[in-house]
């Protein structure tokens, strides 16, 4: 939004530099994105004065040139070589003295510097109007008025004055703010001044009917005025008008349509003006439009209507979007000799959804959507209606339509002292936090020595409760003048249990980091995709058979998104996914937030000097084992997994509670989601998981001296026994010594006994304090054969 330092002083007076008032706009809570210098002609006529032709007489080498000296007020007369037809003695001119700088109405800006012009020399230059930008005359120099000053500069003989204007980030809730008066009005409450009031004294209001207003909305149109004025002229505006409008970025479009504009960036009240001509039965009916009903907008578009959309409509048709965009065959033209002009407030919730059904978003729209003030609307009328008679002519035929059935009230609500000085941090004086309500245009009522009541005016939509006011008081006292305090009383959480975002961004960065991709699924999901039909949330009123139950898995989503990829030749898939489950369970609804990890096709992208081989269930449980070390997971029980989801996996337990199950898929769920095999998923409890996670402790251990050894044994063992019964075999047989226990193959086949299997396990060895001797080495081995065949009943291969 755009605001102009000179229009801010017909509301204000200010005795700030415009460079002052940017700070202090900005510490009241319009904050100043750029502050920028606007002139009305490029250069401002800056540098130049006005001069006297003293002398004049023929250059002696030049017939059209004339050899001038040139009273400047200075003590020293001007030399000045000039080409002007229209040069004489005596004539008051516009002077360009050396190093003055011109900006011509047509090319680049160019210095004047001394010089000589065949042979006589030159200090300066008389000026032409398209020489400086003053206007395309090139006819002659330009002749002044004979009681101009001398010496005076040509900016103030010709009444210009440079203009700011500020680019202010408003944000959404200050609406209130949008125009010059609204803002006028923060700063006279940081002044602790009034503004000067809205002068209409000179309107004078006929008793003739004019136009007929019926409003057959009136929620959606609380507030509509109208007024028509006739024997307009519709023409170009006059340099004022042109240059305010111009000053905040606004294009003159014609006199009309200008004071509108004004009024909106005036005193933020959106005007629209229809030509009363065109209007059918001379009757404006603020109506909803009929569903379908065509109306083509000022822009040339024909759009459909809705039977949700407010429209201005004349006894026959729309002619205006209400609070929206006008019509294209209702507005000011250059034939218009008599308008209807209207002054509405409309309600904000209705224009919003009828700016955005249509995507159109115009200045208008911005203030009616956010919030415009009720209790302006008649004043509005009356300063466009004279500066209309101003610019074209016109005159007021007929007295103000103000249809206002039921007035908005202000928002009304206790204000407490001590709340006020509770939230802010200071005990800032009641007489002060007072003065700066009142000065907000706040009324008070009901005063104790606690506090009062406050009537906050309905233009005022972001101030509704108590906290709106501490806010308000905050940032008109300002929020540099509230100290730090030397203590601040805070609450430190030393809670051991982490961050589960934090903890999900670690996870995350680690599987980005490994080539993985996330991917986000849809909770909604098919009732053929169910783990447990009886536990189902099921959708009262489903889109579709697809979309009928919650999901209970991650599976399934992961199945569905490797099945997409499938059939678009893209099956080497690494995707991870961060989602709930949704059950029911003993009559109450119990959602969970699982972590899916899922690995398809081949194992890494085809190389000439890469194997090419497709992922199996060790790469699976690779990153799973990579993820609990990462989290730092300890006294994890491994067990086969039992369940649907997969022909062969594995569960990791902790207690009795499962951690993470992974493996691969079943072919009947792979069927189920149409995808090619085989596909190997994990799924975590990532709220099991954040409970059982300690907070990390870094300790650091010196690398031993002395080498580790490696044995391996392969053991004949039944089908129930574990991996993980194994390795606790191991780990109590030898406690100081066996560092690691892994498993690195497993055998099922028709060459071993039936209900039998073949495990493979590799043995870490190392003492830290001297190299082991082959007979330690053997010893324990033979307590871990010894230990295996009592336990579990396994043969040594």
């Amino acid at each position: 939004m755009r605001i102009s330092y000179n229009w801010l002083k017909n509301f204000i007076d200010i005795d700030k530099t415009p460079e002052e008032l940017s700070l202090i706009l900005t510490d009241i809570g319009l904050e100043v994105e750029s502050l920028e210098v606007e002139q009305s002609i490029p250069g401002g006529l800056a540098g130049l004065v006005v001069g006297e032709v003293i002398t004049c007489e023929q250059h002696p080498n030049a017939d059209k040139l004339k050899v001038t000296t040139v009273n400047v007020g200075q003590p020293e007369l001007l030399h000045i070589v000039c080409g002007a037809p229209n040069v004489r003695q005596g004539l008051k001119v516009i002077v360009a003295q050396v190093g003055t700088t011109c900006h011509p109405t047509t090319g680049e800006p160019f210095k004047i510097t001394k010089s000589k012009i065949r042979g006589e020399v030159s200090e300066g230059m008389l000026c032409g109007e398209d020489e400086i930008g003053l206007g395309t005359s090139h006819a002659g120099i330009v002749e002044l008025d004979p009681q101009a000053e001398i010496g005076s500069l040509v900016k103030s003989y010709y009444n210009m004055e440079d203009d700011y204007c500020y680019e202010i980030g408003l944000t959404p809730n200050r609406a209130d703010a949008a125009s010059h008066l609204g803002v006028a009005r923060d700063l006279a409450a940081y002044f602790r001044k009034q503004t000067h009031p809205i002068d209409v004294s000179a309107f004078k209001e006929t008793s003739t009917a004019g136009t007929a207003v019926v409003v057959e909305s009136p929620v959606d149109a609380p507030r509509y005025s109208g007024i028509n004025i006739k024997n307009i002229k519709v023409g170009e505006s006059p340099d004022w008008l042109r240059n305010r409008l111009a000053a905040i970025g606004v294009r003159s479009i014609n006199n009309i349509v200008d004071v509108t504009n004004y009024i909106l960036h005036d005193l933020g009240q959106p005007l629209h003006a229809f030509d009363a001509d065109k209007i059918a039965g001379n009757k404006v009916v603020v109506r909803k439009a009929k569903a379908g009903e065509p109306f083509v907008t000022l822009d040339g578009v024909e759009r459909t209507l809705s039977d949700e959309d407010l429209v201005i409509a004349d006894a026959e048709k729309p002619m205006c979007i209400a609070g929206v965009f006008g019509g294209a065959n209702s507005g000011v033209t250059a034939e218009t000799t008599s308008i209807f002009l209207e002054s509405a407030y409309f309600n904000p919730v209705s224009v919003r959804k009828t700016a955005k059904r249509h995507s159109l978003k115009t200045d208008s729209s911005f203030r009616f959507e956010r919030g415009t003030n009720p209790d302006i609307t008649v004043e509005a009328l009356k300063k466009a209606a004279l500066l209309i008679a101003e610019v074209s002519g016109g005159e007021v035929s007929s007295s103000i339509v103000d249809h206002y059935p039921e007035a908005i009230q202000p928002f009304e609500f206790p204000v407490s002292y001590a709340y006020v000085q509770r939230v802010i941090g200071k005990d800032i004086p009641a007489e002060t936090i007072k003065d700066i309500i009142l000065a907000l245009g706040i009324e008070v009522k009901n005063e104790t020595a606690a506090g009062f009541d406050v009537l906050v005016p309905p233009y005022k939509v972001d101030v509704t409760r108590e906290i709106d006011v501490v806010e308000e008081v905050l940032r008109i006292y300002g929020y540099n003048n509230i100290e730090l305090k030397t203590q601040i009383k805070a609450s430190l959480n030393t809670s051991e249990k982490p961050d589960r975002e934090v903890i999900l961004n670690q996870v995350a960065d680690m599987l980005i980091g490994n080539g993985y991709r996330e991917i986000l699924s849809n909770s909604l999901t098919k009732d053929d995709y169910l783990e447990n039909p009886d536990t189902a949330v099921k959708i009262l009123n489903p889109l579709s058979s697809d979309l009928d139950v919650m999901r209970q898995n991650l599976l399934f989503s992961a199945l569905v998104a490797v099945g997409y990829n499938q059939k678009r030749k893209n099956g080497d898939l690494r995707l991870f996914e961060y989602g709930r489950s949704y059950n029911l369970e003993n009559e109450q609804y119990v959602e969970r937030q699982l972590f899916g990890i899922t690995l398809a096709g081949k194992k890494d992208r085809e190389q000439w000097n890469n194997q090419d081989r497709s992922v199996n269930f060790y790469d699976i449980k690779a990153v799973v084992d990579a993820l609990i070390a990462r989290l730092k997971v300890e006294g994890i029980r491994v067990e086969e997994y039992a369940g649907t989801y997969f022909d062969y996996g594995l569960s990791y337990k902790k207690g009795e509670k499962v951690l993470v199950s992974f493996g691969a898929v079943s072919k009947k769920n792979l069927a189920k989601a149409d995808v090619d095999g085989p596909v190997f998923f994990a799924q975590l409890d990532w709220d099991l998981l954040i409970k059982v996670i300690k907070k990390n402790k870094i300790t650091y251990k010196e690398v031993s001296k002395f080498p580790a050894v490696r044995r391996d044994l392969a053991l004949l063992l039944d089908d129930a026994i574990t991996f993980d019964q194994l390795r606790l075999i191991a780990t109590r047989t030898e406690k100081k010594l066996l560092k690691d226990v892994q498993i690195f193959d497993v055998y099922k086949g028709d060459k071993l006994p039936e209900g039998k299997k073949s495990y493979a396990l590799s043995f870490i060895l190392q003492d830290e304090e001297k190299t082991l001797t082959d007979k330690q080495i053997d010893s324990i081995i033979q307590k871990l054969i010894i230990n295996f065949e009592k336990e579990v009943g396994a043969n040594v291969r």
